[in-house]
């Protein structure tokens, strides 16, 4: 009778390690292999969304380029993601691209002389009012 008590317990226990500890372990696992991965000249994205390229690495701190003469120090547990080449091109690639196209290969074809919060060369701003932009 005292073993048919214990099941409950002992399932509780198991759901807890499945849904929060294992988690937990590989998600700590992850992050320290992210950081095993940085080394300079490799392009980075920071937790808080900042791109840029590690120029140098210190024992617990990275320095981004993050333009051109512009360097910024960062904590290496802010790294979030490791950026490839390839996923770089292909966003430079999808930003040059913009001419008009709506991105899904059709032709934008709204008439901006209609609508005038559409129009690119309007002089005054969404409020109304002739302030600067």
């Amino acid at each position: 009778m005292a073993a048919v008590d214990l099941i409950p317990f002992v399932l509780i226990l198991l759901a807890f390690y499945l849904l929060i500890i294992r988690p937990a372990r590989s998600r700590s696992r992850a992050a320290l292999e992210l950081q095993e991965r940085l080394a300079p000249g490799v392009e980075v994205m920071t937790t808080s969304g900042m791109y840029g390229t590690i120029v140098e690495i210190d024992e617990d701190s990275i320095s981004l380029e993050v333009a051109p003469g512009t360097t910024i120090r960062f904590a290496k547990a802010a790294v979030g993601q490791v950026r490839s080449p390839e996923l770089a091109d292909a966003a430079g690639d999808a930003d040059d691209a913009d001419d008009g196209e709506a991105g899904d290969g059709t032709q934008d074809t709204r008439d901006v002389s209609a609508d005038p919060t559409l129009s690119p060369d309007r002089d005054t701003n969404p409020r109304g009012d002739h302030s600067a932009r």
